[in-house]
């Protein structure tokens, strides 16, 4: 059995891809990391849709990554998936995921038949009526999910699992000291912000926003009637601030504003959500990430917005990196490797 695999993070710009030895072991090693960009309209919000061009890109990918596993863990975690707090009695994980389509079904917004379905445990309870499981029901739109491994394995790879993007998260960004505590992971990609909260390193609370940092370069390019390259120019260059010098620059300022600070708003609710629900384990930080997140003066809003500190972390930390890679190139591409990381360490190969 290959002692290393790869996670594929398929976004709607690139598809990245990183291969990690021994992922479970103590101390894994990052062998490569590589990624291609994607045509327009291959894939969308997460869910290919022109499969030929992710699996020639995928090709080209493995030959010019050099990886030498064919082993792939892909990851989900787009409006298609949905997660829930659900309590049942407890019982054996199997007999759990068994009695899932039978519990569920008024959870969902499509026939249960259409949905692939999982339950991660939190807590135990001892009730009136008996012991019981709180936990997260995941669900996610079957032919998304499958759509997606097919476009994989037509490039010759092999699909070893499919992982939520949220969970791989956490599992890169909470290891070692950084698990103490409730910790809020918010991670604005192109199409949308997963906001996942856990405690001491296990999740408690998910939720995936239906909004990215592409919506803010949609509006500039609609709004201004601009291109694209341009609205993403001003993105970069302006920022999130409330007064510009240059008066040109005065109503893309304001179409930053608004959209930024509408994403801003549901990442707060979500947080306000969680933090009404559960009174006593408050979040006592927010690691920011993703693409999105890079845009300046963001990470300052959404501290202001919180009112809780915006730390970094580092997703390195007990991981040894292969000679043949550059610790400063990962770092400097570290919001881009994070999801494909984080899914390579859930296999255990």
């Amino acid at each position: 059995m290959s002692t290393s695999v790869v996670g594929i993070d398929i976004g709607s710009v690139a598809i990245r891809a990183v291969e990690v030895k021994d992922p479970d072991k103590a101390k894994p090693t990052i062998l490569r990391y590589s990624e291609l960009p994607l045509p327009a309209g291959a894939v969308n919000r997460g869910e290919v849709v022109e499969p030929n061009t992710v699996s020639s890109v995928l090709k080209r990918l493995w030959s010019t990554g050099g990886f030498t596993s064919k082993n792939v863990v892909i990851g989900m975690g787009n409006q298609r998936v949905l997660a829930r707090d659900l309590t049942l009695p407890k019982m054996s994980q199997a007999r759990l995921r068994e009695s899932l389509p039978y519990q569920v079904q008024e959870l969902l917004p499509v026939p249960v038949t259409e949905a692939m379905l999982d339950f991660y445990p939190v807590s135990e309870e001892l009730t009136a009526g008996g012991p019981v499981v709180h936990g997260l029901l995941v669900a996610a739109i079957k032919e998304a999910v499958l759509g997606n491994v097919r476009a994989v394995e037509k490039s010759g790879l092999t699909t070893t699992g499919v992982d939520l993007i949220p969970f791989a998260l956490t599992r890169v960004l909470l290891r070692n000291g950084n698990a103490a505590g409730t910790v809020a992971i918010v991670d604005i990609g192109a199409s949308a912000t997963t906001v996942v909260i856990a405690t001491n390193g296990v999740p408690q609370f998910l939720r995936i926003i239906p909004a990215g940092g592409d919506d803010l370069t949609t509006a500039l390019t609609q709004r201004l009637e601009i291109e694209t390259e341009q609205a993403e120019a001003l993105k970069r260059g302006i920022g999130l601030r409330t007064r510009v010098d240059d008066p040109q620059h005065q109503r893309p300022m304001e179409i930053i504003n608004e959209v930024t600070n509408e994403l801003l708003s549901s990442a707060r609710n979500t947080l306000d959500y969680f933090g009404q629900s559960r009174p006593d384990a408050p979040v006592k930080r927010i690691l920011l990430t993703g693409g999105g997140a890079r845009l300046s003066g963001l990470p300052d809003a959404l501290a202001e917005l919180t009112r809780a500190p915006v730390v970094a972390a580092d997703p390195f930390a007990g991981l040894t990196v292969s000679k043949s890679l550059r610790a400063d190139d990962l770092r400097h591409n570290q919001s881009a490797i994070l999801v494909a990381l984080g899914l390579a360490l859930g296999s255990t190969a």
